[in-house]
């Protein structure tokens, strides 16, 4: 991708029910250029578009609309048939998130999609779909493997005649190692969280050795600072901070040279995006 990135975190969270189609749909009128989205696989193998790989008590409502008691059940041992019980139209009220999110708009009767079913939606929109693979190495119990996880959302993209509109990221390095040898063409960007060290630009640079395309560093916003956003940029990445909410942020990221923005509130983002 060329020019300056504005991505919907999980569609627009701000303002709609995270992961969801309606959510995705909605926000593409704010004009995104790409979707940052969540995958999960089901105990019958299929894709879902979910962040928690456990259901999330604040955003999970029972088919009698009273909310999840507890942390659920691991998406990996429910069916797809079984997930499409729960409503994730609304957050809980009085939750952190429900306080971290007060302008979205709930959508009630929402349920956990597929990814096929995103590509499907957003089909003729130009958007690209930057699938986030959520694996976890201290917790190879809770999901597939990142390979695993990886082909499926290849195969998925290219089903839908996508796969030009595919991107993937992960914390979890090891399904990006992975794609880079087996998929060199994929647009990748590798994350990293709050703390990252100086050298943090050289071992993306290192990691990402053999992209076809320009790789991206998708940092915490709090955790980015201008030096290394400039070593990023002398080593050929793109930089893409993640999640920035607030505009005065956001302006300042933007007047670093940042090359996206990955945030929940795209609404607030897009006036402040520079030109072509």
């Amino acid at each position: 991708m060329t020019g300056f990135e504005l991505q919907g975190h999980r569609g627009a969270r701000g303002l709609y029910p995270e992961n969801t189609l309606d959510g995705f749909v909605r926000a593409l009128a704010i004009g995104l250029d790409s979707i940052e989205l969540d995958i999960a696989v089901t105990a019958d193998g299929v894709a879902v578009v979910v962040h928690d790989p456990i259901l999330n008590p604040d955003l999970v409502r029972l088919p009698d609309g009273s909310w999840l008691p507890g942390a659920g059940e691991p998406i990996l041992k429910l069916t797809y048939a079984q997930l499409q019980d729960f409503d994730v139209g609304r957050i809980r009220p009085g939750s952190a998130l429900a306080r971290a999110h007060p302008d979205q708009i709930p959508q009630d009767g929402a349920r956990i999609p597929t990814l096929r079913d995103v590509f499907e939606a957003t089909a003729g929109s130009g958007v690209v779909i930057d699938a986030e693979l959520k694996t976890n190495p201290a917790r190879p119990d809770l999901t597939v493997s990142p390979e695993v996880m990886a082909d499926m959302v290849v195969k998925i993209a290219t089903d839908a005649h996508a796969f030009d509109r595919l991107a993937i990221r992960s914390f979890d390095w090891r399904g990006l190692d992975y794609l880079l040898k087996a998929h060199p063409q994929i647009r990748l960007a590798w994350l990293t969280g709050p703390g990252q060290d100086v050298d943090t630009p050289s071992r993306v640079a290192q990691a990402a050795c053999g992209l076809v395309v320009t790789p991206t560093w998708a940092p915490f916003h709090g955790s980015l600072d201008r030096p290394s956003l400039d070593r990023a940029h002398a080593l050929g990445l793109r930089v893409v901070p993640w999640t920035v909410n607030l505009p005065q942020d956001m302006a300042r990221l933007i007047a670093w040279g940042v090359d996206g923005l990955c945030t929940d509130r795209p609404d607030l983002a897009s006036p402040l995006r520079p030109l072509a």
